[in-house]
């Protein structure tokens, strides 16, 4: 499972790797906006007092509504560039979340796509676990400091020398095992041999470090699978107890769930990727013949196991609960405010540019035009998401499509430009701020 793939304009985050595996870009979101010159909305004050509630209620039931017609007619042009579906919802902190959901007419079939369904938030499962991290820090049960040798005592290389931290906001060093060509099968569905935590952190440190650690910044799956590990072994708690009971049940996120296997719990949005003849020529060969059902040159992956991407990737949600779970994470109320400004503590992620976008403990920000955004994305078979809020939680927004080798690969670029588009206006409208033309 990748993350920051969302199209957004962004420098690419490179490094050596293998030839056979594909592309994996890192593509930030927040440099999407770079060309955009964005003003405040503003509705004019009346001059009568008596007028300016009826005045200003209609003002702001008319912006809503015209925001409403323009996401909904990007997101239809998303579709038409061959996206199976779109989920957008975004919550400009006004109490009247826009939710909009599109899809391909062959699709329906399968099920008809809704704004609150459940679907895979992909490596948007760092930012979960890093605050169950965080929780534990405020407890006294764990430090960030900690060397990871002293939870999983000769499991990871070094392990003295790389400190929680440095797994969280990726300084570590550690090879990411979903670069090796091992995990390919499970990516594409065809692997029934289920992946434990412990077999991928192995994968992952069986590869040479890419640098010492601390000392660099490069995004890899296997620190969060190491956090995971960690975890478990503070609490003697499994990651889907963590999961329910310190975050999802306090904040009756009734669709949120740690996935242990392929099954889902409620309306779910499905996942599909181009089949093998229709995949596009860029796309390497071994990715381009997924298992699942065949749907109008399509095959259906979202009944596929995603526990290959475990703590790194496995939590499954909804755009409704992700908002909630934005609000309570950076308003205070998952963390204190030690701990949350911890979180916030940054990276950056490219060394020639220590002013641009920042990683955190599994977080991502970077200023755009119309404000400064925290957000995590990511993407598995079926599932490109992208999740932003504010500074404070009252303003969120969430981006899916249901489908990802497109970005993955570079191999569609009508989608790429259409989502793009796309995305620049939640981005803008959760600030309240107007949608480009």
């Amino acid at each position: 499972m990748t993350t920051a793939s969302m199209p957004t304009g962004a420098q690419e985050q490179t490094r050596t790797r293998p030839a056979h595996r594909r592309r994996r870009t890192r593509l930030v979101l927040t440099t999407s906006l770079l060309a955009l010159t964005a003003l405040v909305t503003t509705i004019d004050q009346p001059t009568g007092a008596a007028a300016a509630p009826t005045r200003t209620r209609s003002a702001a039931w008319q912006s809503i509504a015209t925001q409403r017609a323009q996401l909904d007619k990007l997101a239809q042009e998303v579709v038409k560039a061959g996206a199976p579906g779109v989920i957008v919802r975004v919550d400009d902190g006004t109490g009247r979340p826009v939710e909009i959901a599109e899809q391909a007419a062959w699709s329906r079939s399968d099920h008809l796509l809704g704004a609150g369904d459940e679907f895979r938030m992909a490596s948007n499962t760092k930012t979960m676990m890093a605050t169950l991290v965080l929780q534990l820090v405020a407890e006294g049960k764990l430090a960030l400091t900690d060397p990871v040798d002293k939870w999983l005592p000769g499991q990871v290389p070094n392990g003295k020398a790389i400190t929680l931290r440095m797994l969280l906001n990726h300084t570590s060093g550690l090879f990411d095992y979903a670069e090796d060509s091992r995990l390919v099968p499970a990516i594409l569905g065809k692997d029934r041999h289920r992946w434990t935590p412990a077999e991928l952190l192995a994968v992952g440190v069986g590869h040479d470090p890419l640098f010492a650690p601390g000392t660099q910044f490069s995004y890899s799956n296997t620190n969060y699978v190491a956090i995971g590990a960690v975890l478990e072994k503070a609490t003697r708690s499994s990651l889907s107890e963590l999961v329910q009971d310190r975050i999802a049940r306090p904040l009756n996120l009734k669709h949120t769930y740690y996935a242990a296997d392929s099954s889902w719990r409620g309306a779910h949005a499905h996942g599909y990727e181009p089949d093998a003849a229709h995949m596009s020529s860029d796309v390497p060969a071994e990715f381009r013949d997924f298992a699942g059902p065949h749907r109008h040159g399509h095959v259906d992956v979202s009944g596929n196991d995603p526990s290959w991407g475990a703590s790194a990737g496995a939590v499954v949600s909804t755009a409704p609960d992700w908002s909630r779970f934005y609000n309570a994470l950076m308003s205070g109320k998952l963390l204190p405010a030690a701990q949350l400004a911890e979180l916030r503590t940054t990276v950056p992620q490219d060394p020639e540019q220590p002013d641009g976008p920042g990683y955190g403990l599994g977080i991502q920000t970077g200023d755009t035009p119309c404000g400064t955004i925290w957000g995590h994305d990511g993407g598995m078979p079926g599932y490109l998401t992208a999740n932003v809020t504010n500074s404070t939680g009252n303003r969120t927004a969430t981006l899916l499509i249901s489908t990802e080798s497109w970005s993955e690969f570079g191999s569609e670029p009508k989608i790429a430009a259409a989502a793009q588009s796309l995305q620049t206006a939640v981005i803008c409208s959760m600030f309240g701020k107007p949608v480009p033309g």
